[in-house]
């Protein structure tokens, strides 16, 4: 078996580790939910913790992993007695695929032995395999809704229920849930993100010297793994016996009344919603003390548990980003106590030493700047250099990665200068940057709109848009199954073997079943759909002030598709050309940073925007054909450049699309109303946008 890269070794990144930490030491924090861009070591960091845990003692032969010291009375595979065979293993770390199915994650009864056999037969999922470890799901954001509502329930509740048919299973399933996602592939509803405990947000390094370091140590360990984890053998040891003694001292840290009031205040400050973020942060402090040594939390264990607990929380409206003002912080915490040591006073021990009684680091380990040869720094041999890891330091606010430039503000150009690019022939810079003498409109606060669909019956993924054949919803029908039965439709089966018993020799009150009689359940309901914003930024569109209105309908537009799990991609139309300015992604904040800093200026190529929109549909149905497109073209019809317009018109027939008509004034001309006919497409009025369709049936 290969070995897993060291906890220990892995650089920087303090928040992350301290977070996991935390969750480690005491459960009731509530997990972990890592939140960064592509390739910063997130899930290196997760698979890493799981060596870190206190080995379990398991019943022998139980799929449930129940406790021998406190077996789970309602055991599927129970009851236990007492002092059944034990065995010891390490804890689990079970990594949840984006495409499993909820029978996968929460296990599955086998409904058609329990019909034709009369046999209770449960095969347990990975909530029950993960039970007394860790849980990880990697792009936790692209789960499926009932997926990510199911494993946050289990893990609130510590219980997995599962209820098919009239047949009921539940089992303990208490886990550290560890969740990671690319903020640029979509985000998670605020309501789930309230679910995860804390959130980390992680960014690569910008100091030359620590991405140096990174590389170096994982060259090292990719040359020999099993060498490279040994030179870190003594620093895993000692980690896993300081949480081990943490685990040990939660029970007994004490949380004054004083620290209640002041976690208490902070939350309220923050004006975070419900009292979830009270009780994390409670528990994050309790756990933290008890990480250090100490048996009564401080206001320095209350200030790194609200750190980690209430950036996510603060999320009011989709487009915001998570985040949190450590000024504001720190004055509602107040000043240091008196009887307080400082920040970050009690780093080790009790006593004041590390895990393995010698001096700790800010890190937990041994603080010792040293390979495990006793060399200093990072020998020819890829040793680790302990003086360049940040470690679990607590004071570690992560400041100086904050603060480090990660590129050009939103809404400027790649030069990080906003509003000025290279003038084109017609005074503009052509479709990048802003025009000279254009200007860039601010959008009003979105509002509610009414619902456009695509018509007809799709089979893509689950959503709340268009109509849909789903694995969930109402039930329309049955048929015969392809393979297992996952979804009994009990009235069909009984009817389809019926007709039968005479033949079948029946004598008794039971009908006989065969598995030919069993049918599976034909359900309808919602999915979601590629939404392809084809905007007008001409300057027919700035003129009267309309480009302002524009904006705020398709940020509107971009919050009603985040409501209802779409992806979304925004095409823009000026000056020569059309841009691409966001490809589809399921990250509606991305679009709405692009249309807040969108110019508007020169002339109207229309038939270059439906061009690439033509182009856009066509890839995105060779990358995923089951979801149906929904093009939204915002204009006045107008088209001053850019080619024939019928005929860039006919490269999206047959594509749902929606017109939604610019055109204000005493006198219109009707050409947005000429271009929905050309693409047999409804023509919206821009005024009633914003017309809420009470009756679904009658929209769809």
């Amino acid at each position: 078996m290969i070995a897993s890269y060291p906890f220990s070794a892995v650089v920087g990144l303090a928040d992350l580790k301290l977070a996991l930490v935390l969750n480690a030491v005491s459960p009731r924090v509530g997990g972990v939910l890592v939140r960064g861009e592509k390739g910063t070591a997130k899930s290196t960091v997760v698979r890493a913790l799981a060596t870190q845990l206190p080995q379990v003692e398991v019943v022998s032969g139980c799929r449930f992993s129940c406790d021998p010291a406190a077996p789970d009375p309602a055991c599927p595979d129970g009851p236990h007695e007492p002092g059944a065979a034990a065995v010891r293993r390490p804890a689990a770390l079970v990594e949840l695929p984006v495409g499993a199915s909820e029978d996968r994650l929460a296990g599955s009864l086998d409904v058609e032995r329990a019909l034709t056999e009369g046999v209770k037969a449960f095969e347990p999922g990975l909530l029950a395999a993960a039970h007394r470890g860790v849980l990880y799901v990697d792009e936790v954001n692209l789960l499926h809704d009932h997926l990510v509502d199911l494993l946050l329930d289990a893990a609130a509740l510590g219980t997995c229920y599962v209820e098919r048919e009239g047949v009921s299973v539940r089992h303990a399933a208490r886990f550290l849930l560890v969740g990671t996602m690319n903020p640029e592939e979509g985000e998670l509803r605020p309501q789930l993100l309230d679910r995860f405990g804390l959130t980390v947000e992680v960014r690569a390094s910008r100091d030359p010297g620590e991405r140096a370091e990174v590389v170096r140590r994982r060259l090292a360990f990719d040359a020999d793994p099993e060498g490279f984890a040994q030179g870190w053998r003594e620093e895993e040891a000692a980690l896993a016996q300081r949480i081990a003694r943490a685990r040990d001292r939660v029970p007994s840290v004490r949380l004054p009344d004083k620290r209640l009031v002041q976690i208490a205040t902070v939350c309220a400050g923050f004006e975070v919603d419900g009292l979830r973020a009270d009780i994390v942060t409670a528990n994050a402090a309790v756990a933290h003390a008890a990480w250090h040594g100490r048996d009564v939390v401080t206001r320095e264990d209350v200030r790194a548990a609200a750190r980690l607990s209430l950036p996510h929380r603060r999320r009011r409206d989709p487009f915001d980003a998570p985040g949190m003002d450590e000024s504001l912080l720190d004055d509602l915490l107040g000043p240091d106590d008196p009887d307080d040591d400082g920040p970050g006073h009690d780093i080790s021990g009790p006593d004041g030493s590390g895990p393995d009684g010698g001096t700790t680091g800010s890190d937990g380990t041994d603080g010792r700047a040293t390979g495990p040869d006793g060399s200093e720094g990072s020998g020819p041999d890829g040793g680790p250099d302990r003086g360049a890891d940040s470690g679990l330091d607590p004071d570690h606010s992560g400041a100086a990665e904050e603060g480090l430039d990660s590129g050009p503000p939103s809404g400027s150009g790649q030069d990080g200068r906003a509003g000025h690019g290279r003038p084109g022939e017609d005074g503009a810079d052509g479709v990048s940057g802003v025009p000279v003498g254009g200007q860039v409109a601010a959008a009003a606060a979105p509002y509610k709109v009414r619902l456009l669909n695509v018509p007809g019956l799709g089979e893509g993924v689950a959503g709340r848009r268009s109509r849909a054949r789903t694995a969930h919803g109402r039930a329309t029908g049955s048929r015969r199954p392809d393979g297992r039965v996952r979804d009994l439709h009990v009235t069909a089966t009984l009817l389809a073997a019926a007709p039968h018993q005479r033949d079948r020799g029946r004598t008794g009150s039971g009908l006989l079943l065969r598995p030919d009689d069993l049918r599976q359940v034909v359900r309808e309901g919602r999915e979601g759909n590629l939404v392809l914003f084809v905007v007008d930024a001409s300057g027919s569109m700035a003129a009267r002030k309309r480009m302002g209105a524009v904006k705020t309908a398709v940020l509107s537009l971009l919050l009603d598709a985040y409501q209802r799990r779409d992806k979304v991609g925004l095409i823009t139309f000026r000056g020569t050309g059309a841009e691409l300015a966001l490809p589809p992604t399921s990250s509606v904040e991305a679009g709405a940073a692009r249309l807040r800093s969108l110019p508007t200026g020169g002339r109207t190529p229309l038939a270059a925007g439906l061009v690439r929109a033509a182009e856009v549909l066509r890839v995105e149905r060779l990358r995923d054909p089951s979801r149906r497109p929904l093009l939204v073209l915002v204009t006045d019809g107008r088209a001053t450049s850019g080619g024939d317009v019928d005929r860039a018109a006919a490269l999206l027939e047959g594509t749902a699309s929606v017109v939604v008509d610019c055109e204000s004034g005493p006198v219109r001309l009707g050409l947005a109303t000429r271009l929905a006919a050309r693409l047999r497409a409804r023509a919206v009025p821009l005024s009633e946008l914003g017309t809420v369709v009470h009756d679904h049936r009658k929209a769809s």
